[in-house]
């Protein structure tokens, strides 16, 4: 008989620490981007954005590369090979980022550092999926995503608190090291024992590319999360840039906490979204509509951003909290991209589909940098071009995907 597992279990405690410590390590470099470049010696403003656009689009390229290795291993060899390597990858690339004194090998580390982290997320939620019943799945994939994303908040105190940006690299990495120890207890997936046995193909992508139906629903689980990577970035990271636009003026101190607030901010409202949103979903039993609801409501609080966070800086931050929360469904499309997929290419799209729709922060920079720096857009304008061709990606998406709540998720791609 199968061990029955709660969401108290220590698998979903475990999955839930290790999202915390992967979204800690994966916004930090957000929010010590001006003092870490400007320590290095890049000191002008716009060398400083450009800079910085360069090291996360490296950094979203690792983690598109390791959303492929890590999700096809995660189905070849297991869940727990993905939760081990990936996190050991990851914790040593950020110690190594505490060292750097040039751009080139900061480049090079926030690569490595993507490659690790973009195991984590989709390994952890697999196995939450496959391990508790599936009335209760949502409510634990909600508890892993809300309870990762505080990862951003506690990332955003320890900045404030350390100040020093190296010693903060120091502390992400030891935490994934620690983080490791409880990884020992944790037991591999029953379904992927059950599917081991069988002949059927295991990982990759031919599974995905081979059936239209497959891949249209691949990609519609893709470009849904898009608005709310678009959100992170160009809101929350490249808060400064977007502030001087809207006329809003910080003292060179505080100007220096304005990504750290901004991130902060953003992801405090992540949190208690994708908690609402989670439940919302297993209220209305039905993730489409959920999502329907938050993408909707998001839309309007943008066109509300750009009408009242011009007048003061309050405004400004209370609107950055409120995008948080309204596109706060990170859980509820990590539970579609799990529920979508039979288990023999289960961790390939759950490690994969959430690295690609990081990814496509990379696309969001080069929109933004050209839109800026090309046709002389300001940061409101690119912003609003960027958004809206990211909306409508997202609500077409949204069309291709089919209901999964309550679905059976022991079965095989044929």
């Amino acid at each position: 008989m199968s061990k029955k597992y709660t969401l108290t279990s220590l698998v979903v405690w475990v999955a839930a620490l290790g999202y915390f410590v992967d979204i800690f390590d994966l916004l930090l470099f957000g929010m010590i981007r001006t003092s870490s470049l400007k320590d290095i010696g890049i000191t002008a403003k716009e060398d400083i954005e450009r800079m910085g656009l360069m090291l996360d689009n490296w950094q979203m390229i690792g983690m598109l590369v390791g959303g492929i290795f890590w999700g096809i291993l995660g189905d070849k060899k297991g869940r727990l090979s993905v939760l081990f390597g990936s996190i050991l990858t990851y914790s040593i690339a950020n110690i190594g980022n505490g060292f750097v004194h040039d751009v080139y090998l900061y480049a090079l580390l926030r690569f490595v550092a993507g490659f690790g982290l973009a195991g984590e997320l989709g390994a952890g939620v697999t196995l939450v999926n496959e391990l508790l019943d599936k009335e209760k799945r949502g409510i634990g994939t909600a508890l892993v995503a809300g309870t990762g994303i505080l990862g951003a908040v506690v990332g955003g105190f320890v900045v404030k608190w350390v100040g020093d940006w190296r010693i903060c690299y120091f502390i992400g990495g030891g935490m994934g090291i620690m983080l490791l120890l409880l990884r020992v207890g944790i037991m591999e997936s029953g379904m992927f024992e059950t599917m081991k046995q069988s002949q059927a193909q295991k990982g990759g992508f031919r599974l995905i590319f081979s059936n239209k139906k497959r891949l249209m629903k691949y990609l519609g689980v893709v470009f849904v999360a898009v608005p709310l990577w678009y959100v992170v970035q160009l809101y929350a990271k490249y808060s400064p840039e977007l502030a001087d636009a809207m006329g809003l003026h910080f003292s060179d101190a505080d100007r220096k906490s304005v990504p750290v607030n901004a991130i902060m901010l953003t992801y405090l409202g992540l949190t208690f979204g994708d908690f609402a949103c989670g439940l919302l979903s297993q209220y209305m039993r039905s993730r489409k509509k959920a999502i329907w609801l938050f993408m909707l409501t998001t839309i309007v609080v943008i066109i509300a951003f750009f009408i009242l966070a011009p007048k003061s800086v309050f405004l400004f931050y209370t609107g950055i909290c409120v995008l948080g929360f309204s596109v706060g469904y990170w859980a509820v499309f990590m539970s579609v991209a799990a529920e979508s997929f039979g288990t023999n290419i289960r961790s390939t799209v759950t490690n994969t589909a959430p690295n690609f729709v990081r990814g496509t922060v990379v696309l969001v920079n080069l929109g933004y940098e050209f839109l800026k720096y090309r046709l002389h857009y300001n940061s409101v304008q690119a912003n609003i071009t960027v958004g809206i061709i990211v909306f409508a990606l997202a609500i077409w998406a949204l069309t291709r995907l089919e209901e999964t709540f309550g679905k059976d998720l022991n079965y095989i791609e044929e």
